[in-house]
């Protein structure tokens, strides 16, 4: 499993209205071949950034089966105007794991 791992910084002002689209956007990314799971976390000292984290079956299901797909224009077309400056997307594969 990969986890996708990406700082989005919202324009100043915008965060309620980028959270309204991503309500609208999340179940593109849910329908997804390979989708694992997501969450969006807002950060309590920088109320305009988020920290949006995606677990993939495989790299591939998010670098070609999601971002080359067609339901991807419309998740760009509801969620990429908000960022300022653009994300940095991560991936990211478990050494070691522990849940309580």
């Amino acid at each position: 499993m990969i986890l996708e791992v990406a700082i989005l910084n919202i324009r100043p002002g915008e965060s309620a209205d980028f959270e309204r689209a991503f309500a609208e956007a999340q179940a593109i990314i849910v329908s997804m071949p390979g989708y694992v799971s997501h969450q969006l976390l807002r950060c309590l000292e920088t109320p305009d950034r988020y920290i949006f984290l995606v677990h993939w079956q495989t790299l591939a299901d998010h670098t070609q089966g999601f971002r080359q797909s067609p339901p991807y224009q419309e998740w760009k077309r509801l969620l990429h105007h908000f960022y300022e400056p653009f994300p940095t997307v991560e991936h990211y594969e478990a050494v070691f794991s522990h849940a309580v």
